[in-house]
Parts: C-alpha cells; sequence; structure tokens
C-alpha cells in the first residue's frame, strides 16, 4: 500500500489554527459551549518527526475533528473528571522512556516489552474512527496505531485464554487524579479474545500522524470504535491474558451503568439519559439518532450472535 502523509486527512492549517477552530465552532448550534478560553490547542512534538504511515481500508469516510477539539476536551479521569482537565493537568505528563509493557497470564510469551519493540516490523496505520460516548456526544478521530492481534499473536496466547485485560499506569505524582477515590485505581479494562482480535480494533500510538498527546492516552492506548469511549484505556502498562472474564474499573464504580460488552446499543438507557441519540461535537444541539454498534454493526454485530443484548450491555 503506497504510503501517504496524514496531514492529508485535514488540512493542518486549519486543525492548528486556533480562530479557525473558533469560528467553525460559533457557526454551529451550542458549539461555543466546549471552548475553554483557558486552554490553548497543544503543539504536535517538537522535535519535527510525523510518524511513518499508510492509510488503512478499514478507515472511515467521516470529517474528523479538529486537532485542538480532540485535545482540549477528552475523558482521562486520571487526570480529572472534567472534560477540560486532562489538557491542564497531563501537561507536566513525563512518560517513562523506554515505556515498559507486561505481558502476563496465559500466554507462552511473558515478559516485558518495551513500545520500541511492539512496534518494531508494525506498520502504522492512519484511521479515522467514529467514537461515542455515553455522556450523550461522539467525536471523528483519526487515530494513528496498528493492529491489536498482531501484538496478541507475538505473546503466543494458550488455547485457556478467552480474554484480554489491560491495565493504566499507576503514578498519583503525574496523574492528580488518581488521588481521588472517584475509581478504584489503577484503571483496567478488557476484551473477549474474538473482540481483541478483530481488525478493528487498533492500540494507537498518534494522533493526525502525531505523537499521541498526553490527554489523549500517550504513549499507548486501546482503540474499539464500536464500544463507548471509556473502553479506550489509556497509558497501557500491562497486558494480561485470562480464562475468565476480567472486572473493568467502571464495573466496580458503577455496574449499572457500565457493563462489560459496553457495545453502543440505543435500545438500552444509561440510568441518567437516554442513548438512543448523540451530539457531533463540535455542535450540542444538532443531534442525530445514534447507531448500533456505533455504525460498525455489519463488520462486528456476528461477534454477539445470540448473545441478549439488554443484559450483555
Amino acid at each position: 500500500m503506497a504510503k501517504i502523509p496524514s496531514s492529508e486527512i485535514t488540512d493542518k492549517r486549519f486543525y492548528l489554527n486556533r480562530r479557525a477552530f473558533i469560528a467553525s465552532a460559533l457557526a454551529a448550534a451550542g458549539a461555543s459551549a466546549i471552548v475553554n478560553p483557558e486552554l490553548h490547542a497543544q503543539q504536535p512534538a517538537a522535535h519535527g518527526r510525523r510518524l511513518a504511515t499508510t492509510k488503512s481500508a478499514l478507515s472511515g469516510s467521516d470529517t474528523p475533528n479538529t486537532w485542538e477539539q480532540l485535545t482540549t476536551y477528552n475523558n482521562f479521569y486520571e487526570f480529572g473528571t472534567s472534560k477540560s482537565d486532562p489538557a491542564l493537568n497531563a501537561r507536566g505528563f513525563k512518560p517513562k522512556e523506554p515505556w515498559t509493557i507486561t505481558i502476563e497470564g496465559e500466554c507462552a510469551k511473558r515478559g516485558t516489552l518495551t513500545l520500541e519493540d511492539v512496534l518494531k516490523g508494525q506498520t502504522l496505520e492512519d484511521r479515522i474512527y467514529r467514537h461515542r460516548c455515553v455522556e450523550g456526544w461522539s467525536m471523528v478521530i483519526p487515530w494513528t496505531g496498528f493492529p491489536l492481534a498482531a501484538l496478541i499473536k507475538r505473546c503466543e496466547p494458550t488455547s485457556r485464554a478467552a480474554f484480554v485485560e489491560f491495565t493504566t499506569l499507576l503514578d498519583r505524582r503525574q496523574m492528580p487524579g488518581q488521588g481521588t477515590d472517584v475509581l478504584q485505581w489503577p484503571y483496567v479494562e478488557g476484551l473477549r479474545m474474538d473482540e481483541a482480535m478483530h481488525p478493528l480494533t487498533i492500540l494507537a500510538v498518534g494522533l493526525y500522524g502525531e505523537t499521541l498527546p498526553n490527554q489523549n492516552g500517550a504513549p499507548l492506548r486501546l482503540v474499539v470504535p464500536w464500544k463507548y469511549g471509556f473502553k479506550g484505556i489509556k497509558s497501557i502498562v500491562k497486558v494480561r491474558f485470562l480464562e475468565k472474564q476480567p472486572v473493568s474499573s467502571w464495573q466496580i464504580a458503577w455496574p449499572q451503568a457500565y457493563g462489560f460488552y459496553a457495545n453502543v446499543n440505543p435500545a438500552v438507557a444509561h440510568p441518567r439519559h437516554t442513548q438512543a441519540v448523540e451530539a457531533r461535537l463540535p455542535s450540542l444541539f444538532q443531534r442525530t439518532k445514534t447507531l448500533p454498534f456505533n455504525g460498525y454493526g455489519d463488520q462486528v454485530a456476528s461477534l454477539y450472535a445470540g448473545m441478549d443484548l439488554q443484559r450483555n450491555y
């Protein structure tokens, strides 16, 4: 596949231009609600290098949100619960170099890998994915990453490995949100093995072809586009292969609202609000119907054939 610059997704002069963002946001109903005047778009890394990427055949055709929207309106509770907290509080976060990922559980290749080891031989792909959050909003994000399946195959899971569990870095000094009791730390998430092996599931290391910003989950995060955003665990430091289903952080915190599967299902309401409609940011008032599996049903619905998706939410 021919290599193309990631910047072709959207004109870089636009997505890094704050005035252009504000002008376009104000033109959409309710857009000003997500503009925090204290925030400025985090610029790409100063080293001047871009990630070498190819455009994935699995990439969508939606128009991506801007760099500023994607880096100033985030869910990353390790840095605070407000949408603007990650951009403010993650500025001083310095991911350890080399970043290491511990491999445990039901696999032949246990041990520790550096991020450089993980990326060695991988072709990084640009993938434009729709994302839906339980709060009722959605974005379109141009991720840069590689299939999670590639890492799983390298670990050689045994026949007993039915699930994959992921754990976020625990560092209360750098992650002030971990000093609160809003969740049980460190953050833990999981997937069934067939979900993890699906070609849509990726590990992301970049955004718009640039190295992943801190507030978006640097340096390594999970992306599962047919599930609600809380499944996209960030700053991953451990991968564990399990025979039994793991218990995720949000299941512990509020099991009535956050099930293990977290598949986008408009028919299952959050205890506090409907999931049948969503607002595509930057507009908070232009609402559309939420699609089952976030619009990826043709690719993933077969994974859940015969399951009760009202109970397995």
